[in-house]
């Protein structure tokens, strides 16, 4: 019987702890530092890993679980395995598929991978010049990790120049934005494929749609993610398929080349556009909400896949699904996505009908009240035989939560030519 150590504090590892609890083999889950809804807190922040360390060791940990990117490019996997100790995710090396944009972008296109225009730039001059020269829409990107926040969708140029002065000026990312990736801006149906691999074997998930702009009809700025649905129904198998064929093997395959084996979860955010697939980013964990509302479909025992993963023996097993489909609604705090309200008290979580669940956040337990501690606060979710009932059992639980300043969209699971 094991014992699971997972490693952050949101939604996404909220919803990794309730699966693996959900696994005969999994006598205990730890969550370091968690938050007011994760089982057995450990309170250990991500940087100090010597201690997290010393935490699997004492307390026999069988698998650590890796949940948001940060430490990934940091090199957690790295220091885990050199002490002996089973950890899922990639390595640094690895991770650098979502820690630079840049290093992506170029891996893109040594790998043939379909991807939009792009070019790189250090110097704010250059960058310029390219832009009144470029007469098409852009997508201006910090090129490192800026907690899914780094990326500005331009309507003009003139938007386009002041993102720029935004990034690599005012330095509005820190040191991510030392380094600017402009992308040709595309225009179609977002899709997000995420895989596990083993380093060679890849078996793909359900595919998932994140909505990412913070107001009804993809208005407003682009956030962490307000909401998902899961699977999408504007997608096809044959679709997976080409994802896989020309995105998701060129890429696993790329990295052994490189001598960087990817073991983890590999994200392709891809875009369906009128010359076909393009990837928009590649992510190096579950994403967040989309772990939400994939995780509640896997009918394999997530401990057994994510051991599989580690130990090289992905391809023994074959990934069963729920004929169900789930949605997810992010509540997030008054303020989000620029300074959200923390310490808000939240109402009705006692209150959730027997079908929705509720994963945390950012929420904290002060005396006897759960309050809000950072911008996205609850994934109200639910599944069910239809998405259309999935997507309303889920906004019948937010209807039940109340704290002050609450923003959630409206209109998750509708289909919209949102653009990247």
């Amino acid at each position: 019987m094991a014992q699971v150590l997972i490693l952050g504090g949101g939604g996404r590892e909220h919803a990794l702890a309730w699966a693996l609890q959900q696994s005969p083999q999994v006598t205990r889950v730890y969550t370091a530092p968690g938050n007011a809804g994760t089982p057995n807190n450990v309170p250990i922040t991500l940087d100090r890993v010597p201690e997290l360390i010393a935490f699997a060791w004492e307390n026999a940990i069988d698998l650590t679980v890796v949940g948001p990117e940060v430490p990934l490019a940091d090199g957690v996997v790295d220091a885990f395995q050199a002490e002996g100790l089973m950890i899922f995710g990639p390595r640094k090396a690895a991770a650098q598929l979502e820690a630079s944009k840049s290093f992506a972008r170029d891996f893109m296109t040594e790998q043939g991978i379909p991807a939009p225009e792009y070019m790189i730039f250090d110097d704010m001059t250059a960058a310029r010049r390219y832009l009144r020269e470029y007469h098409k829409p852009v997508v201006i990107k910090a090129d490192g990790l800026a907690a899914g926040k780094g990326v500005i969708v331009c309507d003009t140029r003139v938007e386009a120049e002041a993102a720029l002065t935004q990034i690599m000026q005012d330095r509005a990312f820190g040191e991510a934005g030392a380094v600017v990736v402009i992308e040709e801006r595309l225009q179609g149906r977002e899709f997000s494929v995420l895989a596990f691999c083993d380093g060679k074997t890849i078996q793909p998930m359900l595919v998932a749609r994140d909505h990412k702009r913070l107001q009804d009809g993809d208005r407003g700025p682009n956030t962490g993610g307000m909401g998902a649905i899961c699977p999408t129904p504007d997608w096809t198998v044959a679709r997976t398929d080409e994802v896989m064929q020309r995105v998701l093997i060129p890429a696993v395959r790329g990295m052994a080349n490189l001598g960087t084996p990817y073991v983890g979860v590999l994200y392709a955010g891809m875009m369906e556009t009128p010359d076909g697939l393009k990837t928009l980013e590649f992510n190096c964990r579950f994403g967040d909400p989309e772990a939400q509302v994939i995780l509640p479909l896997l009918k394999t025992d997530l401990y057994m896949t994510l051991q599989a993963c580690c130990e090289g023996w992905l391809h023994d097993l074959d990934l069963e699904w729920h004929d169900r489909a789930c949605a997810t609604v992010v509540m997030a705090a008054a303020g989000y996505p620029e300074n959200p309200i923390i310490g808000t008290p939240i109402i009705g979580l006692d209150r959730m009908p027997d079908d929705v669940i509720v994963f945390h956040a950012s929420t904290t337990q002060h005396g006897d009240e759960v309050v809000t501690n950072g911008g996205r606060v609850l994934n109200v979710t639910a599944s069910a035989a239809t998405l259309d009932e999935a997507i309303q059992r889920a906004y019948a639980g937010v209807n039940v939560i109340h704290f002050e300043g609450a923003q959630y969209r409206r209109d998750i699971g509708q289909i919209a030519q949102g653009d990247a």
